[in-house]
């Protein structure tokens, strides 16, 4: 049972980082935004860069920076998808390997927009990922009660 948990864990949190790619390679010019402020921080001693010319390299950089997003989209959910399988043929059930993956997406995706684009959530959405979360954890205990008779079926 342990081995399928974190399969599925990996795998929630593999779908967020293929969801924050997608944002980064297909969004706005947040990447581009990135480059401009490293670059404005970077050598602030020293100044390599003139303030004229100093966007000038992020007008071409962010189009390699978002094909590497969209590697990084392909590769983490192809990734995902092969944890999640193991997650299925390890878990006791499939009820529990799609609740542990979709809380641990949820989560992750949370904290993810936090850390990567500064995204906060009004109480109102913790809420609601509360109520989601505790729905799926009951769903996650009706999954195991229903196993364990079977269980004990086979047994005798």
């Amino acid at each position: 049972m342990f081995p399928g948990v974190v399969y599925a864990l990996l795998a929630g949190f593999l779908g967020a980082v293929a969801s924050s790619s997608a944002k980064l390679s297909l969004g706005a010019d947040y990447l581009k935004g990135v480059c401009e402020m490293g670059l404005k921080t970077w050598g602030r001693e020293d100044r390599i860069f003139q303030l004229d010319i100093e966007s000038a390299p992020c007008d071409w950089l962010h189009i390699p920076l978002r094909l590497m997003c969209g590697g990084l989209l392909f590769t983490c959910n192809a990734v995902m998808w092969t944890f999640f399988a193991k997650a299925l043929r390890l878990s006791s059930s499939s009820a529990q390997a799609t609740v542990t993956t979709t809380a641990s997406n949820f989560i992750s995706s949370a904290f993810l927009g936090r850390l990567i684009f500064g995204e906060t959530h009004a109480a109102l959405w913790w809420v609601g990922i509360s109520l989601t979360l505790s729905g799926l954890l009951i769903l996650h205990g009706s999954a195991n009660r229903e196993s364990e008779p079977t269980v004990a079926k086979k047994n005798e």
